[in-house]
């Protein structure tokens, strides 16, 4: 091919490549995080990090142990512990077990550090009636234990596996993110949703209801499909200005590309990413030789069902054939892995595409960052839950991203480190009414958040005890009174945004009375100025502070506050060093360590 034409035909395919990005990510985005550090002035914001930061790998996974990929072996072999103990009541689960049983699979940088069952897959025929809600358990010869290999009903986790089939129409252009729905489904305008569009069903910002009850009802697949196609808006809904989580707008998606396919739903989950990943335990309506595999859900006799097990468990799925938009998947934790190896090699694995990088960035990014402030748990991007400390804790960060699903299932990726884990749990196994798994989901998350040291920049630094709803205090009490002077550490903090936070205070009067101190933050050539408290995403680095001391200061103080639950990484103080004209006032690595006064923070070497 003469050189000429090659030329053509490379910018033809850059200028389609920018064509896609520009419909996958709609407006420009904001310039932030370290891939802004040259532009940005310094002491412009806190540390952040977007979707362009995420340097994709191309892993394949393989099972190992926990110290070839840096992890601290002892936090991985936690997690069947954590996850047997929610085998039976707990304080923070009580009256109930939190699920029959569950399985756990974990991975850093293509590496299975992690893959356990416990419990039962099926433990019970019935429940008694409510408060008490008891279980009727099965002969023990028909009760099966939870397999490492045992497929679960995925619920809303499903709505995964629409997100991407809809992104794969994107990219051949077939669907416009910021097209109305109503253009490739017409009846779906009914109810004043002319202007809804693509983008605002996967960001649950179109201004649909939640849920309605399909099942009951009406009475034929047919006419369900049509009522959720047709159902108004709520109340006062401007599409695009409100976050509710939407079943409805999922089965609208559902809809929308097995119309502009010709093909079923559950045909282009099949072709567009289970076959290529080489999912083979995944898909929609398990067939019958494979139940003895299969966790049984909920006791449903409402709806004249008996125990549920082998058919999805969602109500609306189920009346719908069990192929919809927001429900029906089943699947392993080992197909998930896959899956989530897939998205952290930029949508490929083993060779096979199922999405472009480009794609995958976009679907990281908070489209409803506006929101935030009105619907503080609004957090989306394309179809995927972004920073959602309540179940991510410490892998949390603004691209980690994952999903949760009703039966008890989860997923989390931390980008950033590479790595993910995925709980798969039976917990309306017999009853919804026993409670959600929410506790186990995060236990397992912070168990691989821990996993990852952070490791002191001197021989032991100071970390905050990991506690929730608790304040906790390192005090350096000085030599001597200052005369103005300098005060200079290391600060390491991950914590809950907003919620959660680290503070440093200086008192004038022998610690009676205490004031934040401004601050001065420097890691490299990256730059910012805080009030003398920090929160959330803290880069995962070690900030060097300065602060300069008001005079007569005789005390420093670092705490750290959290709520009731959900915490990030915690927060770590290294190196300690203050000084005035007159020499030093303190010194953290020299004899001025034992009067260090902790209450609630620990020496830690990792």
């Amino acid at each position: 091919m003469p050189a000429r034409t090659v030329r053509t035909t490379m910018g033809v395919r850059r200028g389609l490549a920018l064509g896609l990005a520009v419909a996958v990510l709609g407006p420009a985005l904001p310039v932030t995080g370290a891939a802004a550090a040259e532009r940005s002035p310094a002491g412009s914001a806190p540390p952040s990090v977007t979707p362009a930061d995420i340097r994709f790998r191309h892993d394949t996974l393989r099972y190992g142990d926990a110290r070839e990929v840096g992890l601290l072996p002892a936090h991985v072999d936690r997690m069947p512990a954590d996850l047997t103990g929610y085998l039976e009541p707990t304080p923070d689960h009580p009256g109930h077990p939190t699920y029959a049983g569950a399985v756990v699979l974990a991975a850093k940088d293509g590496v299975v550090v992690q893959h356990a069952a416990v419990g039962s897959a099926v433990r019970y025929s019935a429940v008694g009636p409510p408060p008490g809600l008891a279980g009727v358990e099965l002969p023990a010869d028909q009760q099966l234990p939870m397999r490492p290999d045992t497929i679960f009903d995925l619920a809303s986790v499903s709505k995964l596996f629409t997100t991407i089939v809809v992104l794969q129409q994107v990219e051949r252009g077939r669907v416009e993110l910021d097209a109305p729905v109503a253009r490739y489904v017409p009846e779906f305008a009914a109810g004043g949703k002319e202007a809804v569009t693509v983008r605002m069903l996967l960001t649950h910002t179109s201004g649909l209801p939640a849920f309605t009850a399909l099942w009951s009802r009406y009475p034929t697949p047919a006419e369900r499909f049509a009522a959720a196609l047709a159902t108004p808006l709520a109340a006062g809904a401007t599409p695009g200005t409100r976050y509710v989580y939407s079943d409805l707008g999922l089965i609208a998606l559902g809809v929308l590309v097995e119309r502009v396919t010709g093909r079923s739903l559950a045909d282009l989950v099949r072709d567009g990413v289970t076959a290529p990943l080489g999912m083979t335990d995944t898909g929609y309506n398990p067939a019958p030789e494979l139940r003895s595999r299969i966790a049984a859900t909920e006791y449903q006799p409402y709806a004249g069902r008996g125990m549920v097990w082998g058919e999805v468990h969602d109500e609306n799925a189920w009346s719908l054939g069990g192929v919809a938009g927001h429900a029906g998947v089943f699947s392993t934790a080992a197909d998930l892995a896959v899956l989530c190896q897939a998205l952290l090699n930029g949508g490929e694995y083993r060779g096979r595409q199922i999405l472009r990088a480009d794609t995958v960035r976009a679907m990281l990014v908070n489209y409803n960052a506006p929101l935030e402030q009105a619907y503080p748990e609004s957090d989306r991007g394309l179809g995927f839950e972004l920073n959602k400390h309540w179940y991510m804790t410490g892998l949390s960060s603004p691209v980690g991203f994952g999903h949760t699903g009703f039966t008890g299932t989860s997923l989390v990726v931390d980008p950033l480190s590479h790595s993910f884990v995925v709980l798969l749990s039976n917990r309306v196994h017999p009853d919804r009414g026993w409670g959600s798994n929410n506790v186990a989901r995060r236990a397992v998350a912070t168990d691989l958040a821990e996993a990852m040291p952070v490791r002191p920049r001197s021989r032991e630094a100071w970390r905050a005890d990991p506690a929730d709803l608790a304040t906790v205090t390192l005090t350096a009490p000085l030599r001597r009174a200052a005369r103005g002077g300098t005060a200079s550490f290391l600060l390491w903090y991950d914590t809950e945004p907003r919620y959660d936070s680290a503070r440093f205070e200086v008192s004038t009067d022998g610690g009676r009375t205490w004031a934040a101190a401004p601050m001065r933050l420097r890691h490299g050539d990256r730059r910012w100025a805080s009030d003398g408290t920090v929160t959330g995403y803290g880069g995962r680095v070690w900030w060097q502070v300065s602060v300069e001391l008001p005079d007569r200061a005789t005390h420093l103080r670092w705490s750290s506050s959290t709520d009731v639950s959900a915490r990030g990484r915690g927060v770590y103080v290294d190196r300690i060093v203050a000084a005035d004209r007159a020499g030093l006032l303190f010194q953290g690595e020299g004899g001025d360590a034992a009067r260090l006064v902790a209450q609630g923070w620990a020496p830690a070497r990792t």
